[in-house]
């Protein structure tokens, strides 16, 4: 029989030794395994079109109006009603994406190696904030930032990183991050500042060096990651990924490697249970919303940027982050409540990533379906909250639970799989079954 508690211990061991570097940024054609031609990646567990939600539809739209596939949205919809596009998770192709999470062949990508396990992670970059493709926006100024963004600041941050042979070593970027203020999913304005720190001499080697294919455009470069205070969470996304993966696939682990959702249904991986999905329908988060704006106006929750608290950072971190209250609602002693309540359902701790308030205790880490389903906990989740409809953007932010439903059906599952291959031998003679006592 499988040891439940010996392969927990082996995932732990793994996501606890991973060391995410960021190594380079690239189209995603060139480095994604399996994205190419008429295939469009979005966040979440599998998805039809019939059944995704307007900021999932409105991103494809705009997916495929970037990749110049289409000249119009009828023509986007008629080629995806034709067949013609494939949809496929992130998760399928190593990748993560925020909120719709729409990643197509010509974008360009973050490259996040463990160096410890030699697997590879990607996700998109941030576009800011405002009308963006994450958010379903499909105008001329979404796609104008996307152009911009393949062509200016995509070469210009691999070009930087070019110049910094070792990469950047992103796990003590986020506990950088963690002492500062920061939980990784909301709230990254200190990983965004270290993050500009750290390319700000390579960038500027760039200009040096006369780059023809960047000219005079670096100021450019510099202004747009001044402005985004989010413009590390993708990259904590992809150092996220490429810390869970290797954790997955362990017989017999109840730990999850990955939570996502689509905008339709909430999804989570367990490590014990290959590569099915355990799905139920998406909450819609509770929370602040912008002025003018309420919850009959919100999408249900949406995105890969889970993958933190997965990881252990984002709500299980919040502890760090005091001040995201301001963004999600509630008061400091929530933040703090919420990642002690965490540590009941986790596998163990992350000493990389302490918290002051506790002593520097290592954040809570790996989610345990068994303890989720006993103590009936779920995992704590921050979030942005977007608009039902496509192209309005973040109308929100706070806090969503995952259906209950998701971890009850895994921990069947996992029953099932580690339950013995051979029946119980019967008793002997005289022996009551079970070996009980006859009393």
């Amino acid at each position: 029989m499988v040891s439940v508690d010996q392969a927990n211990h082996e995932a732990l061991r793994r996501i606890l030794a991973a060391r995410p570097v960021l190594v380079a940024v690239a189209p995603a054609a060139e480095v994604v395994p399996g994205l190419g031609e008429g295939v469009i990646l979005h966040a979440g567990p599998p998805i039809s079109w019939e059944r995704m939600s307007g900021p999932l539809r409105g991103a494809v739209i705009g997916g495929i109006l970037f990749e110049g596939w289409a000249r119009s949205e009828a023509e986007a919809v008629a080629l995806v009603e034709g067949g013609q596009i494939r949809f496929d998770p992130c998760h399928h192709h190593q990748a993560v994406g925020p909120m719709a999470g729409v990643t197509t062949p010509s974008m360009p990508v973050w490259v996040v190696e463990n160096t410890a396990f030699g697997n590879r992670a990607f996700c998109n970059l941030n576009e800011g904030l405002g009308k963006v493709l994450r958010y379903g926006a499909y105008g001329e100024e979404v796609l104008r930032r996307l152009a911009w963004m393949r062509d200016v600041l995509g070469p210009a941050l691999a070009a930087a990183l070019e110049r910094l042979p070792g990469g950047i070593d992103l796990k003590h970027l986020i506990a950088q991050a963690l002492h500062m203020g920061d939980e990784g999913h909301n709230r990254n304005k200190a990983g965004s500042a270290l993050l500009l720190r750290t390319l700000a001499p390579a960038l500027a080697r760039v200009g040096a060096a006369g780059d023809g294919r960047l000219g005079g455009r670096l100021a450019e470069v510099f202004d747009f990651l001044a402005a985004n205070e989010m413009f590390a969470l993708n990259l904590v996304m992809a150092a996220c990924k490429a810390t869970m993966d290797p954790a997955h696939g362990i017989p017999g682990s109840s730990v999850v490697t990955a939570m996502a959702r689509n905008g339709t249904d909430f999804g989570i991986r367990v490590s014990g249970l290959g590569d099915r999905w355990f799905t139920a329908p998406s909450q819609v988060p509770q929370g602040l919303y912008f002025p003018g704006f309420r919850a009959e106006d919100a999408n249900p929750d949406i995105g890969d940027s889970t993958i933190t608290e997965t990881a252990g950072l984002g709500g299980f971190a919040m502890a760090a982050a005091p001040a995201i209250v301001q963004f999600v609602g509630g008061t400091p002693r929530d933040a703090l409540q919420a990642t002690l309540d965490m540590y009941a359902i986790t596998a163990g701790e992350n000493p990389a990533f302490g918290i002051p308030v506790l002593d520097f205790r290592g954040t809570p880490t790996g989610i345990d379906i068994r303890k989720v389903v006993e103590t009936g906990l779920l995992p704590r989740v921050n979030t942005g909250i977007a608009h039902k409809e496509a192209g309005i953007g973040q109308i929100g932010a706070g806090l969503v639970e995952p259906p209950m439903a998701c971890f009850e059906e895994a921990l069947l599952a996992l029953a099932e799989a580690v339950a013995p291959d051979e029946p119980e031998p019967a008793p002997s003679p005289g022996e009551p079954a079970g070996g009980a006592s006859a009393g």
